[in-house]
């Protein structure tokens, strides 16, 4: 999963495009996008269209669990066969998870209040969770961090590694970046999400279909780095050695394992 994109529960015509935008996966927000009086309409027309389109296969960000649309969001879900997975967002209180997780989908924490990177680490244990994300702008309004300076990159690469740590702790799957804001601005969303792939992430959660293409290169490997990991496979599984010479440069075993997760990122 490398790109996921957001469309409004609200605006159920809105979903077949984003089905067709080339995203990994299309989640379906009956969050901050929905007012709190169209919360049960918004539920209503997920549950239609899923019923309607049993071939596609969504994600839902539900209602956290703090919120009286908790219960209903996650009941849904659970009734909805085609509903692939859940994103708890402002996920804090370790007990929330698991009852999200007993509905029986993958889940997605999305950590976003220092309640959240408090409780990092029992979040990523529970079961059912197979990957990490975080939101930035909760936070930074709750850390009082002022937007588009210096302070605000710190604290955002700080929870990136957080996540980082925690999603390899726990054997999680790479987590997902969070959303670049201005999609107006492709050349500093592609800025961005090389920034995060370096660091490990494995994508990006998306607001609008013009940030996949931008998001799905910068997560391709190049040209240069798959043939490079193609011949360090080729020589270790030929030769049987996992320590030597290629283009000047000593590979070894930790270098072996990234040419594996480059060829498997590439296919």
């Amino acid at each position: 999963m490398r790109t996921a994109l957001f469309v409004p529960a609200s605006r159920a015509d809105r979903i077949p495009k984003a089905v067709a935008s080339g995203a990994d996966a299309v989640v379906v927000d009956l969050e901050d996008a929905v007012a709190p009086e169209d919360k049960a309409g918004a539920r209503d027309a997920l549950a239609q269209y899923a019923a309607a389109h049993p071939g596609d296969r969504l994600w839902v960000r539900i209602n956290d669990g703090s919120t009286p649309w908790f219960d209903e969001d996650l009941a849904v879900c659970r009734s909805l066969p085609s509903v692939a997975g859940i994103l708890l967002p402002k996920a804090e209180a370790p007990d929330h998870v698991y009852r999200v997780s007993g509905a029986g989908k993958p889940l997605i924490p999305v950590i976003e209040s220092a309640a959240g990177l408090q409780a990092l680490e029992r979040i990523a244990e529970a079961h059912g969770v197979v990957r990490l994300s975080f939101g930035i702008l909760d936070l930074m309004v709750e850390f009082g961090t002022r937007p588009g300076t210096d302070a605000a990159r710190f604290v955002l690469d700080q929870t990136r590694l957080r996540i980082l740590v925690a999603s390899r702790m726990h054997g999680l799957r790479p987590p997902l970046d969070c959303v670049h804001p201005d999609f107006t601005d492709l050349e500093a969303l592609e800025r961005s999400a090389a920034f995060a792939r370096d660091m490990g992430f494995g994508g990006m959660l998306c607001i609008h279909p013009a940030q996949i293409p931008v998001v799905l290169r910068a997560y391709q490997p190049l040209p240069q780095e798959t043939d490079w990991a193609r011949r360090v496979i080729d020589h270790a599984d030929s030769t049987g050695e996992y320590a030597f010479r290629l283009d000047g440069r000593m590979v070894d075993l930790p270098l072996i394992e990234r040419a594996r997760r480059i060829l498997e990122g590439s296919t």
